[in-house]
């Protein structure tokens, strides 16, 4: 064999897995852990039971598995064997068996403690997919509480692998690697944020081919995605020379063009077009020259299809230093980077594990099957809170989990089916027709620039040929032949028989919380069950349905675009969903009506299903419902409401044990003294033409009542017995009273312990004098006011002494 740099790193490798079982092994790309490692594993004896090595990617795997064999000079499935979705080669001879990572999870939840079993490797655990963290907190809990003799291997190709030792409390050994010196070329401009990167792209491979022709080797182009190497293939085609031959390297192609791309080419040059699957997980071995485009796909959770999908971001520098190192490894090499130096700094270092971004459906129902909380296991990254909790909300609304969040029957099913739980639990009721309709909604959409209307898909996918030349869309073949196969194996995994469900009844089951009901108005606005909003674009066909299944949008948390949807029916929400439809008897106020409502209805989550008047309204439940519009609209005292309600406060403010008459008071308790009085009021009008008053006079009991009407009277009762109001409006309660009605007066008159505020007025009901202290006035500044008004009032008494005169309104009698 080719000796690799990782060689001189096995027997290290091989000490510290015998002495503890468990290491991490850091070693960058090219070293050749992936091939090495495990057969290094098998040679040293360290287990007698089988060597599981878990790859990010199928194809990965099955090169793996091939080139190990190939090492051993056997065929794939005797010694070496490989298990990925939907196809497997392995015997009972094998002993290293490659397998994708959801592979793992399911063995673990079969047979816990891996019976057969003896070391798991985690290869690529860089990463952080959401599968290897899981599939190592699993495996950490085996090894404490089964099997304390499963050996567990983490290999990483970047240097951030010691919180992952630390986690497995592992040592960690490193391997140098080889590399050869590698020259980058960077743009000598920013590209702008219009600009067409992948025609851009195209420009800088043409160049690099042309400059680096006399180094010979392949060229290694890095881009996003299957629709940019499409888009980069056909660009490319009349502007390479004949002596360049392109080789697209995408996860989902047919295997045997997969290993054409990775294969040297025999003359000429290879120019592969490839995602990050050859950024770590695959070696090509002749790689001169790299191309990068600086974009990536990662696992995101998309709120507009409610499931995890693949979004397109920047590369980290992390990323862009392994796709560099490619160039490397056989020779001295270059790298482009269509991206500046200057634009390097803005990325970010390393890229963030998948748990951090993705949906948590998937792993809160793997957990639930576990039966353990993720702060019971040793997650590298715990999930986020937030995350979790809703996608454990979801697995309620699908019945996969109790109240207590424990898996049930139907949740074992779920967790049993390849596809997201959202999926699988319409194809667990709908049967095997529904696995063409899972397989499409799992993948992004094939056509195009179509409307919104599921129905085309379908068709597109029952007779692709007619489709294309009947419709003007255009159609990505090869997603609907994934999306074929797909639903072909689907089939086969569907336990129920085939039952009569229209797809839009189906998506409906996938997509409880996204049935939409059209809002009024022209414009095509729905409100969706989940209580979010959603609209179509105005010309499309399914514009004016009352109801539709949204199954994929924009993700706009105010208000949607619907990108895929499907017709439903009233009939069909009803059959589907007997058991949650609510009937509930609604009465309550209206803000936008400003009145009381009243209807039955029948409401499948935010939507409405039937609205009717509610006609025999109990008055309790209309006064009730009142509350909230005398909270929306605010409590109207009238000028004697007021003034009893000031009176009250003046009293309660001196130490008084009465009820709290102020604003804050009062509508704090409205359900205790207003709502019995509230008969026949259910509107902004009568709340206007309602009098307090009798309400608040209510509130006080007879002892209450009496104490008020002794420490603030309502009136002055004056010398002369007339009744004076008394105006509590301002600070200090005061009145006015002619100066005469007051003759005779010794103390000042007091209100709720404080002395009452007197304006004194002349005969002619002019303020003549303000006091609170009017025997202070009678000694005082009496004299000087009796000398004025004697003079402009002579014919009204001015006594010397008005302690001992009379009170009286009248003028002096006439003489004789």
């Amino acid at each position: 064999m080719t000796r690799l740099p990782i060689d001189d790193a096995l027997p290290d490798l091989i000490s510290a897995l015998r002495a503890q079982g468990r290491a991490v092994l850091q070693a960058p790309p090219g070293a050749g852990k992936t091939t090495r490692v495990p057969l290094a594993l098998l040679s040293a004896g360290l287990t007698n039971g089988r060597i599981v090595m878990l790859e990010p990617r199928r194809l990965a795997a099955r090169a793996a598995a091939e080139r190990m064999a190939e090492t051993l000079g056997e065929p794939v499935g005797q010694t070496v064997g490989y298990r990925i979705r939907g196809e497997a080669k392995r015997t009972n001879a094998t002993r290293i068996e490659v397998v994708t990572e959801g592979i793992l999870t399911r063995m673990l939840q079969a047979e816990p403690d891996l019976p057969g079993i003896g070391a798991v490797i985690f290869d690529e655990f860089h990463e952080r997919s959401l599968n290897a963290d899981l599939g190592l907190a699993l495996c950490l809990e085996v090894t404490e509480a089964l099997r304390d003799d499963l050996i567990l291997l983490a290999m990483s190709a970047t240097l951030d692998a010691g919180p992952v030792a630390a986690l497995m409390d592992a040592p960690m050994v490193t391997s140098q690697g080889r590399a050869y010196p590698v020259e980058t070329r960077w743009l000598d401009h920013p590209l702008g944020p219009r600009a067409r990167r992948v025609e851009a792209l195209a420009d800088l491979v043409a160049k690099a081919e042309a400059e680096t022709r006399d180094l010979g080797g392949s060229l290694l182009v890095f881009l996003p995605g299957e629709g940019e190497i499409r888009r980069a293939q056909t660009l490319l085609s009349a502007r390479l020379p004949d002596s360049c031959t392109l080789r697209p390297l995408f996860g989902a192609m047919p295997f045997a063009a997969q290993r054409a791309a990775i294969r040297p080419a025999t003359e000429g040059r290879n120019v592969v077009l490839a995602t990050s699957i050859a950024e770590t997980s695959l070696t090509i071995p002749d790689v001169r020259v790299v191309v990068d485009m600086g974009q990536a796909r990662r696992a995101r959770f998309d709120p507009g299809s409610g499931m995890t999908r693949l979004v397109t971001e920047r590369v980290t520098r992390a990323e862009a230093t392994q796709r560099a190192g490619r160039a490397g490894r056989v020779a001295e090499g270059i790298c482009y980077r269509l991206w500046t130096r200057g634009e390097e700094g803005a990325l970010a270092a390393f890229p963030p594990a998948e748990i951090e971004a993705a949906d948590l459906t998937g792993l809160a129902l793997e957990l639930a099957l576990w039966g353990a909380e993720p702060g019971a296991l040793g997650f590298v990254t715990q999930p986020p809170e937030t995350a979790l909790a809703e996608a454990r909300a979801l697995l309620g609304f699908l019945g996969a989990i109790d109240a207590q969040g424990r898996i049930t029957d139907h949740g074992r099913v779920l967790a049993a089916l390849p596809l997201h739980p959202r999926l699988g639990h319409m194809l667990a009721l709908a049967g095997r027709e529904a696995a063409p309709l899972a397989a499409l909604m799992a993948e992004r959409d094939p056509l195009r620039g179509a409307p919104a209307d599921l129905d085309l898909r379908l068709a597109a996918l029952r007779d692709p040929s007619r489709f294309r030349r009947e419709r003007p869309y255009e159609v990505n073949m090869g997603v609907l032949d994934r999306i074929r196969a797909e639903a072909r194996r689907l089939e086969k995994q569907a336990k129920t028989p085939a039952g009569r469900m229209s797809p839009a009844a189906m998506a409906a089951l996938a997509y409880p919380d996204r049935i939409g009901q059209r809002r009024k108005g022209e414009a095509p606005r729905f409100v969706l069950s989940g209580g979010k909003g959603a609209a179509l674009d105005p010309g499309e066909a399914l514009a004016n349905t009352p109801y539709l299944v949204a199954i994929d949008t924009d993700g706009d948390p105010r208000e949607a675009r619907i990108r895929m949807a499907a017709r439903i029916t009233e009939g069909e929400l009803r059959e589907l969903f007997a058991d949650q439809i609510t009937r509930n008897d609604l009465c309550e106020w209206s803000r936008r009506e400003r009145r009381v409502i009243a209807r039955h209805q029948e409401r499948l989550g935010a939507i409405t299903l039937s609205d009717r008047i509610w006609k025999e309204v109990p008055d309790e439940a209309v006064a009730r419902a009142m509350l909230d519009g005398v909270r929306d609209l605010g409590l109207r005292l009238s000028a004697p409401a007021a003034r009893l309600a000031r009176r009250v406060e003046l009293v309660r403010a001196s130490g008084a044990d009465l009820p709290d008459f102020s604003e804050p008071g009062l509508m704090g308790t409205i359900e205790d003294w207003l709502q019995p009085m509230l008969q026949g009021v259910r509107s902004a009008e009568d709340w206007k033409r309602f009098d307090l008053l009798p309400a608040l006079k209510a509130r006080l009991d007879w002892g209450q009542s009496q104490e008020l009407e002794t420490r603030a009277p309502g009136a002055f009762i004056t010398p002369l017995g007339r009744k004076v109001p008394i105006d509590y409006e301002r600070e200090v309660p005061e009145i006015s009273v002619r100066l005469q009605e007051m003759f005779g007066v010794t103390q000042h008159p007091m209100v709720a312990g404080v002395p009452l505020k007197i304006t004194l007025l002349s005969p002619a009901q002019r303020p003549i004098q303000i006091t609170r202290d009017l025997p202070g006035f009678w000694d005082g500044s009496y004299a000087d006011v009796r000398k004025d008004m004697r003079a402009q009032y002579p014919k009204h008494p001015w006594p010397e002494d008005p302690r001992e005169a009379d009170p009286t309104l009248r003028a002096k009698p006439r003489k004789g």
